[in-house]
């Protein structure tokens, strides 16, 4: 008897296996945009950008979209949940943004790219090969933007994103060329660097910034620096900076997230700065 039960659960098994094998027909690749690559002649090195492109697009139609552009933004970096959240805010029952084309630049060198030269002895030591932002910048503007407005078609708002020292990255870009994009979205930037000496820059250029601007920082506590920061009352400084320069009529948003800290703010300040932008004035 017990021989004859334990054939009823083989042949069940079998018959199991058989059927799990037939469920799954064929397998499609997921895509949601495409690779490009840039042989950059700034940069001397080739260069990787990922694009996001909206489900409606089609390049042989007139309709034109406007562009995040998203530092850090390889495939392990935040591209993914990025254009997961613009996605999601260009919803027609959520409609906080319009349809829009992602471009996350992939990191190389991020130490390099995303800082100024710095005069603190310990940051040239430890990060021998920074202080290249103003090539970077000069990439940005001239070989990233310019293939992607010659690529797709572009009109409508820019937007930048940049967390951490892509977020100094983002306001060294807002105070040196703030007409280069329409929104800066400027999450816990690495304020610290060179002992905080951004606080000190005069921007002028600043009274002329039409764009819109979010900045927002979490409870983070002290930098890692040599000379003792604390992230959230350097980016306070920064606020503050900013809104003694900026037009009336600029718009400005600072927000501050106790709840978060560096680690995990990215996602829900993207998520604030789209509602806040999406709101009217």
């Amino acid at each position: 008897m017990q021989c004859k039960s334990g054939l009823v659960w083989v042949f069940m098994l079998l018959a199991f296996c058989v059927k799990a094998q037939n469920v799954v027909q064929e397998s499609t690749p997921i895509t949601i945009g495409e690779s490009l690559r840039i042989d950059s002649k700034i940069m001397a090195e080739s260069r990787q950008i990922n694009i996001y492109l909206p489900a409606e697009f089609n390049k042989e139609e007139a309709k034109k979209y406007g562009v995040v552009y998203l530092l850090d933004g390889g495939l392990d970096e935040d591209f993914v949940h990025t254009t997961g959240l613009v996605q999601y805010a260009n919803f027609p029952w959520i409609q906080h943004l319009p349809p829009v084309i992602v471009v996350g630049i992939v990191n190389t060198d991020r130490k390099r790219d995303m800082t100024f030269p710095t005069r603190v002895i310990n940051e040239k030591n430890k990060f021998p090969t920074s202080g290249g932002s103003a090539r970077f910048i000069d990439f940005l503007e001239k070989e990233v933007i310019a293939l992607v407005k010659e690529r797709y078609q572009i009109s409508g708002p820019s937007y930048l994103i940049g967390q951490s020292l892509a977020g100094l990255l983002a306001t060294e870009v807002m105070m040196t060329k703030p007409s280069l994009f329409d929104n800066y979205i400027i999450v816990s930037p690495s304020i610290w660097w060179d002992n905080g000496s951004i606080l000190k820059r005069e921007v002028s250029e600043l009274s002329q910034l039409k764009a819109n601007v979010y900045l927002a920082v979490g409870k983070e506590g002290l930098a890692p620096c040599e000379e003792p920061h604390v992230m959230e009352v350097d980016v306070n400084l920064l606020a503050e900076k900013i809104k003694a320069k900026l037009p009336k009529e600029t718009r400005f948003y600072f927000d501050y997230l106790p709840a978060e800290n560096h680690a995990t703010i990215g996602h829900q300040a993207m998520y604030n700065a789209i509602r806040w932008l999406a709101s009217k004035p």
